[in-house]
């Protein structure tokens, strides 16, 4: 059975002015798209072709004759846990026990926002900045190309894409301004607290 690229969880223009739709057009329906394409080809009538993306990122990582399939199995999975990370009218301030969880890791959500920001914009070239449980608490990481927590057999709760694609078309060079925003306006923190429940 084929991977399928899933829907969106909002219409393309759903979170603009934040994110646009030419953005989407571009990150989610050539990009991601290009994923799940490459993805199908390289695990067409092999065992992979049954597995999930999990299984596949946790079998292929660091396995260099593996590589193409590892890149694209995590860029499917983490693409689609990014889209999920957002959502219209996103921002604000976690509640319940996400935000305790948040203050007991950070000291409070401001410096919380100021680690995630230092991790993204210090993420060199292309990857991702994440919010992930540690144990009883919460970390913030940030991951080259397309490795991710689950090859570490570590939970995510949020991500941001901060490969150029992400923003270029919005933002230009402005990665800070891009994670600002995302932090602002887009953060989908009743998804955060979602994936910390389970």
């Amino acid at each position: 059975m084929a991977f399928e690229q899933p829907a969106l969880p909002y219409a393309v223009t759903a979170l603009e002015p934040h994110m646009t739709a030419q953005t989407f057009e571009f990150h989610y329906g050539k990009h991601h798209a290009a994923y799940v394409t490459n993805l199908n080809n390289l695990t067409k009538d092999t065992p992979m072709a049954t597995m999930s993306l999990e299984e596949i990122i946790k079998a292929t990582f660091g396995d260099a004759s593996k590589a193409g399939i590892f890149n694209n199995a995590a860029q499917v999975w983490n693409h689609t846990f990014f889209w999920k990370s957002m959502k219209p009218n996103g921002g604000g301030a976690p509640t319940g026990e996400l935000a305790a969880k948040i203050d007991a890791s950070f000291g409070s959500l401001d410096k919380f926002k100021e680690e995630f920001k230092a991790a993204a914009t210090t993420q060199f070239g292309s990857g991702w900045a994440w919010l992930i449980k540690d144990g009883d608490g919460l970390k913030i990481t940030k991951s080259g190309n397309a490795e991710n927590p689950i090859a570490h057999g570590q939970t995510p709760l949020l991500t941001l894409d901060v490969w150029e694609h992400a923003y270029y078309i919005d933002f230009q060079n402005r990665r800070p301004d891009f994670i600002t925003t995302y932090l602002e306006n887009l953060v989908n923190w009743d998804f955060a607290a979602a994936n910390l429940a389970a």
